[in-house]
């Protein structure tokens, strides 16, 4: 999958936050739903311009920026 697909960041929708294309549906809250128990079905119940593949999306990203991160150590 590729997820710049579906997600996209723009200074003028949610402050740059990572977003579903053509929504104001942050990674962010997709990430938090998902982990409070929603299905996708539910999710897509209550937002409609969801898709499974947009929530999938999500989730690679997600995945990708987690792998990608740099841990910097402090003494």
């Amino acid at each position: 999958m590729i997820y710049t697909d579906f997600i996209e960041s723009n200074a003028d929708v949610m402050l740059g936050k990572p977003v579903i294309k053509g929504t104001r549906i942050t990674v962010a809250l997709i990430l938090k739903k998902l982990s409070e128990g929603a299905t996708m079905q539910q999710m897509i119940a209550g937002y409609p311009s969801l898709s499974e593949a947009a929530i999938n999306a999500a989730l690679a990203y997600a995945s990708d920026v987690i792998s990608n991160e740099t841990v910097i150590a402090v003494a």
